[in-house]
């Protein structure tokens, strides 16, 4: 056992070198607060890791970058990616969903919402009287499948937004909670009653303060992928990035916090004035957390996590009948095909194939068949050439394979899941110095991730002085 060094006075211990902890650390850098990243696995990243093999490049988790705030592009300026980044084919913007077996454009103008087959004339009515309908009680959690039926019907439930929560959550709407996981939504039907009301009159104070909503916000990449993100942060930093430093206890002390972990077969411990946590949630659930009577990290590993396998597949474009025109398709549950959606890579983003190849990724498994996610290959191989047979015209054996099984891959904000953000919150206020951020807390798409990181920085740099980074005993 190694001894405790002398506390550095001023430096942060982040916990999980995911893309949250990555840039929290560069924004902290940025602002002279030296910090060291604990990483208990072999590369930085998470879920964000891009695979290139055989002309192919392959994303192993997200596939785009929302441009939703300046507050991105900037960063993609600070870390020298600007030359790299791309913005997506305006020619693939089109969306689909599946009914009835057939891929359908989800309609871009009111015109096209008038004529669309993707809904009845009974659902575009009720759609339409939307605007009458009162507003919801706010002392009572609402589901997002209860908020939609209240409000557009069981139709555009069934044919928009469960599709898209299968493919944004992996999750189920009947048990996503509408307050925790679109808090947007709520807040404008409380101040507009109407939906659409609020889209039009909302936009001026999204133009007013930069931002773009996530359905309009530019689709961002990098030419060797969104991997290039995450190597440029992990650059950065450096000797104060430590990978397989997998922290197993933080002891509050008189001047700040102790981090121990395993190093070469001893327990390392280091001081730091404070500490942020930002690895995946059933990760940091195994850390003793020494803070007082009641501290502990235990209950964080309640928050269920969707199970997800991303599977990327190859084809010579003779292969493939549909125009895959478009950014890619989301399948309803009430469809009961295998994959819940799947991208169009290839047609978004170029030299994602070799000449005259596609690159399609599918996902499977979520809340909607969680056992499909762990499957062996060949079984998911089987469902999903079938799916893409019926709904794209694939035929013959695909010419690249890449999966990646993500055991707990997106964290479900379900009804009830606000006890959870209220308990991180008093455990912030109970062991101060101790911050926690990332996709449990702060949204889940790498977009909110990205800004988490930096909003909790300057946040974490305005009680921080610089100083030495800490050393080990």
């Amino acid at each position: 056992m190694s001894s405790q060094p002398a506390p550095s006075s001023a430096s942060v211990a982040i916990i999980g070198a995911g893309v949250t902890g990555l840039t929290a650390a560069f924004r902290l850098q940025q602002r002279g607060v030296p910090c060291v990243i604990y990483e208990a696995g072999e590369r930085p990243g998470g879920p964000v890791h891009t695979t290139t093999r055989d002309g192919y490049v392959a994303e192993d988790g997200p596939n785009t970058l929302l441009e939703t705030s300046p507050k991105l592009r900037q960063l993609i300026r600070d870390l020298g990616l600007e030359s790299e980044c791309l913005t997506s084919n305006p020619a693939a913007s089109k969306r689909y969903i599946v009914r009835g077996g057939r891929l359908l454009a989800v309609p871009e103008s009111l015109p096209g919402w008038a004529t669309t087959p993707l809904f009845s004339f009974g659902a575009k009515l009720g759609v339409l009287a939307e605007f009458l309908r009162p507003r919801g009680r706010t002392d009572i959690e609402e589901s997002v499948a209860d908020f939609v039926r209240r409000r557009l019907g069981t139709e555009f439930l069934d044919y928009a937004i469960n599709p898209f929560v299968g493919g944004v959550y992996a999750g189920d709407p009947e048990r996503l909670s509408l307050r925790e996981a679109f808090p947007k939504l709520m807040h404008v039907e409380q101040r507009y009653r109407s939906l659409f009301v609020g889209q039009f009159l909302g936009a001026r104070e999204r133009r007013r303060s930069g931002e773009v909503p996530k359905d309009r916000a530019p689709k961002l990449s990098f030419k060797n992928g969104l991997g290039s993100l995450v190597s440029a942060l992990a650059r950065k930093q450096g000797d104060a990035l430590e990978l397989q430093a997998p922290v197993q206890a933080l002891r509050r002390t008189a001047t700040g916090w102790q981090v121990e972990f395993p190093r070469a077969g001893r327990m390392e411990h280091r001081a730091h004035s404070a500490v942020l946590l930002a690895a995946p949630a059933h990760r940091l659930a195994t850390i003793d957390l020494d803070a007082g009577p009641e501290a502990s990290l235990a209950w964080l590993g309640d928050i269920h996590y969707a199970a997800v396998t991303v599977l990327v597949l190859g084809f010579a474009r003779a292969q493939v009948a549909h125009a895959l025109d478009g950014f890619g398709a989301l399948i309803p549950a009430v469809e009961k095909q295998a994959i819940l959606g799947c991208i169009f890579n290839s047609s978004l983003f170029p030299n994602r194939a070799p000449r005259d190849h596609v690159t399609l990724t599918c996902y499977l498994g979520g809340s909607r068949s969680p056992e499909l996610a762990t499957a062996p290959l060949e079984t998911q191989l089987a469902c999903t050439r079938e799916a893409l047979g019926r709904l794209l015209g694939v035929r013959g054996e695909p010419t690249f394979i890449q999966r990646c099984v993500h055991q707990k891959a997106i964290p479900q904000y379900n009804l009830g899941f606000g006890d959870f953000r209220a308990r991180m919150t008093r455990l912030e206020q109970q062991a101060p110095g101790l911050r926690l951020a990332g996709h449990f807390r702060n949204g889940i798409a790498l977009t909110d991730c990205l800004l988490a990181g930096l909003q909790i920085a300057d946040e974490m740099a305005a009680t921080q002085l610089p100083t030495s980074t800490p050393t080990s005993a």
